[in-house]
């Protein structure tokens, strides 16, 4: 075969370090098309990406060179440097030290980015500890919870 044909979609989710309500509005409309810019300048499609205050929910395409945990590393680590540089009172802010990610299939994508668009809404009722307990046992991924938060 000639060439490499893949299609892996992820759903990525992370929070900001303690869950510190730090992505406003304000903040959210500028620094989500930089994390475009960062998957893109890294050869991945950034597809959809949304939150709320307190974490982020990306949905995109990746290589399969590359590790998602490279990805991750970069993109966490350029943003959170843009946010500290465009937004001066922001200085304390950090991510979360790791993130969870889930395979999405290609028939899932609509309901993967409905999810992501109601972020808002869905957490009138659900908090992100929740949230977050609910996807790992919803896609069997083993853990500890004691691990689970910082």
């Amino acid at each position: 075969m000639p060439g490499t044909y893949s299609q892996i979609l992820l759903h990525i989710v992370f929070s900001t370090k303690h869950r510190e309500q730090w992505i406003t509005h304000e903040v959210a409309q500028r620094l989500y098309p930089y994390m475009g810019g960062i998957v893109r300048a890294e050869k991945g499609a950034l597809c959809d990406i949304g939150g709320v205050e307190d974490h982020v929910h990306m949905y995109l395409r990746w290589r399969p060179d590359a590790t998602i945990s490279d990805l991750m590393r970069t993109v966490k680590g350029r943003s959170s440097k843009w946010v500290h540089d465009t937004f001066p009172a922001l200085g304390a802010f950090a991510w979360q030290e790791g993130y969870s990610v889930f395979t999405v299939s290609k028939s899932q994508e609509g309901a993967v980015k409905a999810y992501i668009a109601g972020q808002h809404e869905h957490h009138k009722k659900e908090d992100f500890k929740t949230e977050l307990l609910r996807m790992l046992r919803l896609h069997e991924v083993e853990f500890d919870e004691q691990y689970v938060f910082d």
